[in-house]
């Protein structure tokens, strides 16, 4: 089952105080919209009941006064605030009296406000009339048995209600996006020392064993790098231990497997004065004398490229004249050479360690692949170039393919073949040396294609 992909840590910490902001903000918008709506609601009620009271007063004394000239009153004289209107009715029988606007009936005031002040209470409710919002204030008339209705228009109130709420919003909006800055900021700072210490971890795998972290002023992170500075030391002390180990004991190697060889070597000149069965067992002694040596000698060169002790010594060299070359030195002087269109055959490359590559592509050809059937060399992007060497044998399997160019690394079609199970490793090592690559795919005659990609002009 594949793993499902999750969020950077960046984005996380990003995410996780944008969401606090957010609600924050929200609870904050809700808190301050709904004091502030309390308030205004409070205080325009409080100025309708006042006013309210004022007019109704009004309206009794002009009633008392001049009972038939009531309506003009309402119509002329009687003060309601702006988009605002009143009524007169009769409490007992519900009939309007006056009013100040012909549009509104009775029946548009709050039944219930209604029923309240017909029975002589007073009261307030809001309403929506003709699809506008009001506070209405019902107030009883006792000396007229009279119900005075007044309504106040909230229009005012909404609009600085939502002026209100797009201030809280837009700062609301303002705080997140600080917030958000502020956590993408703020989780840059922390991961900055895991991102050195993940260069630093890469540096060493690449080979800079050397590198170490500077040292924090944040006692968490100081203590961070010195363990990782520690672990380095450890890692780089056992690994130049290890390669010392092993440069020991090929040095210590090379002076007996020498003496052992031309023993060896003599008798095989003689091989006529023994008997056939000392001749079979002689030939498996000098077959497995001459590939200790061999292994011996690769052990030593890939000590001497772990120490970083060998040089570069670059040239400007014929690729296609020094490929034929070497294919001759190495037993195959009659294997085509193709040459693709626009290759750049004068390059800059080490002469020797190229050499080694290709010498040991050849080799692996002839031990485990059947022997080389074609070596091509064509050009590739940003000013490189590719050597391929092709075999016929088994091919490499898809598994293997990066393994078998670690150290006695085998493929499992080549594990009782001859050879030391360093000669790809060495093609590695020298092709990164040289600031290439190397890699494996299938040939196009059934087996393997080795492929070697180095720049034009090596650095040296």
């Amino acid at each position: 089952m594949a793993r499902q992909r999750s969020l950077r840590l960046r984005t996380r910490v990003t995410l996780f105080f944008a969401l606090i902001a957010l609600f924050a903000g929200s609870v904050l918008i809700g808190v301050t919209y709904g004091f502030a709506r309390s308030n205004l609601l409070a205080r325009e009620d409080s100025s309708a009941r006042d006013q309210a009271i004022v007019n109704a007063s009004q309206v009794r004394e002009e009633y008392t006064a001049a009972p038939g000239q009531i309506g003009s009153f309402f119509d002329a004289d009687l003060r309601t605030a702006d988009g605002g209107f009143a009524s007169l009715l009769a409490a007992e029988s519900a009939t309007q009296i006056a009013g100040s606007d012909t549009r509104v009936r009775i029946d548009d005031y709050p039944a219930s406000l209604v029923d309240t002040v017909r029975r002589g209470g007073n009261g307030r409710q809001y309403a929506v009339i003709n699809g506008e919002d009001y506070v209405v204030v019902g107030l009883y008339i006792g000396a007229h048995d009279a119900a005075y209705f007044e309504a106040f228009p909230l229009s005012d109130t909404e609009r600085t209600l939502r002026s209100i709420l797009t201030a809280l919003a837009l700062g609301g909006l303002g705080g997140l996006i600080l917030a958000s800055l502020f956590g993408f900021s703020t989780s840059r700072r922390l991961l900055r020392p895991l991102s050195r210490v993940a260069d630093a971890a890469e540096d060493i795998a690449s080979g800079g064993l050397d590198t170490r972290l500077v040292e924090e002023s944040d006692p968490d992170l100081d203590r961070l790098a010195g363990s990782f500075n520690d672990m380095a030391d450890a890692v780089q002390t056992r690994i130049e231990r290890e390669a010392r180990f092993a440069s020991d004991v090929s040095h210590e190697l090379r002076s007996p497997i020498t003496a052992l060889t031309a023993a060896v070597e003599v008798m095989d000149g003689r091989r006529e004065e023994v008997p056939e069965r000392t001749r079979q067992a002689l030939d498996v002694v000098v077959g497995q004398v001459r590939r200790f040596d061999s292994m011996v000698i690769d052990l030593l060169e890939l000590s001497r490229l772990d120490a970083g002790a060998t040089d570069m010594n670059v040239e400007r060299l014929d690729i296609v004249d020094l490929t034929h070359r070497i294919a001759g030195r190495y037993g195959a002087p009659d294997v085509p050479i193709s040459v693709a269109p626009r290759t750049r055959r004068e390059v800059s490359v080490d002469k020797v360690r190229y050499e080694r590559i290709v010498g040991n592509l050849i080799e692996n050809a002839k031990n485990h692949g059947g022997g080389a059937v074609e070596i091509q060399i064509e050009p590739a992007r940003n000013k490189r170039i590719r050597i391929a060497v092709i075999d016929d044998g088994p091919g490499v399997a898809q598994g293997e393919r990066e393994r078998i160019f670690e150290r006695f690394a085998r493929g499992s079609a080549a594990r009782h073949r001859i050879g030391t199970g360093l000669g790809l490793a060495l093609v590695a090592e020298h092709s990164s040396a040289m600031g290439g690559r190397a890699w494996v795919e299938d040939g196009k005659f059934g087996g393997a294609r080795f492929v070697v990609e180095l720049p034009m002009a090596v650095e040296a």
